[in-house]
């Protein structure tokens, strides 16, 4: 927003007022500080070694098994973790020091690195080995990956967190896409050891970086509450609890997973289409990928100004909107032209609706509950995106354009749908949750309300 020349007004009773726990912003970073800029670097690292392990996995897979099954296996089993352990992961971020379950996650994930090595280097490595070790990497990202997203509310002030959230990634955008992939390609071609040794290293820096946070990262630095002491069987079910009770959230996780799912059917054959059908080399597939990233870093650099300028609701209305007709032009138009452009107009607003939704369910979650809820909300979220690919993959035997056309007008119906309630939505920085609430009379279920 531009300056003005208005005499400064006084603070709004109804806002919520400036948690003491928070660190004093910095101005030389826009008021995201130094704990964002350790979270922002360690996460760098993280990605990194996320983005080997995902090229690296299936040419090893390659390497042991020429049966499509069974490399085919290793996809597959990099998700089943969040089917299984999101929930129990969401638990576990939430009742220990966050800090140490960015470092448990990423320490556990540089053991698997060491022993991929020893066993890579001693040609002992099977294709049973690899699906073990890329179980647990799966588990150790469900742990890591509600853990960052439960740190950021603590260490940055909540309307700051659109900006925070589209720097996270741009990061992981770049360092996944642009660096990793190619990287990981060109040292496996001298030797597997190479790429999989700086894995190992750059999961340890981060999980060194784990412990530089201030104790505001935590999520420990208020009052003990009442639920922390409940059993594991009961915290299984206090996420879905918490959406159930706050309505707004409900339904947005609800259109989520539906476009989530549409999403998936859409994209289901895209190499396909665009190999087979459009006779796209296979050398340069690559580079139709890249056309993705880049319209994912240009939406992260454009969520915050879009939000501010227009309203976190409305941006991402329009966001999901625009990212469903892209892949019906996809679909409609069988150029590799038209195919380029939508990836990246798609890339870009998918990546805005991310930044937004992200900001919009940390402002309302209490930091206590991140852990659970986010684990709810991606066992749902992602566990239908298999099923996504697999219904787009039927629809691609009639026609290869079929997916794209169904997967994304299903979407569009969607966005226009809920269009209006998604222009409802409030900023995040105008949203209290009873992290605000005085304990005298802070209510007995957690529902995040916009204020005004």
């Amino acid at each position: 927003m531009p300056p003005t020349d208005e005499p400064p007004t006084a603070p709004d009773p109804a806002l919520p007022a400036p948690d003491p726990a928070l660190p004093a912003p910095d101005p030389a970073d826009r008021g995201l500080g130094p704990a964002f800029r350790t979270v922002f670097t360690a996460n760098l690292a993280s990605s990194l070694g996320d983005g080997i392990a995902r090229t690296a996995a299936p040419l090893l897979a390659i390497r042991l098994t020429t049966d499509p099954l069974l490399v085919s296996g290793i996809a597959a089993l990099a998700l089943l973790p969040w089917l299984l352990l999101a929930i129990p992961s969401g638990i576990l971020v939430d009742r220990i020091d966050r800090r140490r379950a960015l470092a448990l996650a990423n320490g556990l994930r540089t053991l698997l690195a060491v022993a991929l090595v020893a066993l890579a280097a001693t040609d002992a490595l099977t294709i049973w080995w690899l699906y073990a070790i890329v179980f647990v990497y799966g588990a150790g990202e469900t742990l890591y990956d509600g853990a960052i997203r439960a740190v950021l509310p603590s260490i940055v002030p909540r309307e700051a967190l659109p900006r925070a959230n589209s720097r996270i990634e741009a990061g992981e955008q770049i360092v996944q896409t642009f660096a990793a992939a190619p990287l990981t390609s060109a040292l496996f071609a001298v030797s597997a050891l190479i790429p999989l040794g700086v894995n190992g290293a750059v999961y340890a820096v981060a999980a060194a970086l784990a412990f530089v946070l201030p104790r505001a990262a935590s999520g420990r630095d208020g009052a003990p509450h009442p639920d922390d002491e409940l059993p594991w069987r009961r915290q299984l079910t206090a996420g879905l609890h918490f959406l159930r009770g706050n309505p707004m959230l409900l339904r947005l996780w609800l259109l989520s997973s539906a476009t989530g799912l549409f999403f998936s059917i859409g994209t289901a054959v895209f190499a396909l289409y665009a190999i087979e059908r459009l006779g796209l080399p296979e050398a340069l597939f690559g580079v139709l990928i890249l056309t993705g990233a880049v319209g994912s870093v240009l939406g992260s650099v454009l969520a915050p100004r879009l939000s501010a300028r227009w309203g976190a609701g409305p941006t991402m209305a329009a966001a999901s909107v625009v990212a469903a007709l892209a892949l019906v032009l996809a679909g409609a138009v069988p150029t590799l032209w038209a195919l380029g452009l939508a990836y990246l107009v798609s890339g870009g607003a998918v990546l805005v609706w991310n930044v937004l939704v992200m900001s919009l369910r940390q402002s309302i979650i209490p930091r206590r509950l991140l852990g659970r809820v986010h684990g709810t909300w991606r066992t749902l979220l992602w566990g239908v995106m298999p099923l996504g690919s697999l219904l787009g993959g039927l629809l691609g035997r009639i026609d290869l354009t079929v997916p794209f056309l169904v997967g994304g007008g299903l979407a569009t119906a969607v966005g226009v749908l809920g269009y209006r309630f998604l222009c409802s939505l409030p900023n995040p920085g105008d949203v209290r949750n009873d992290d605000d609430a005085p304990e005298d009379d802070a209510p007995d279920d957690a529902h995040g309300t916009a204020t005004s």
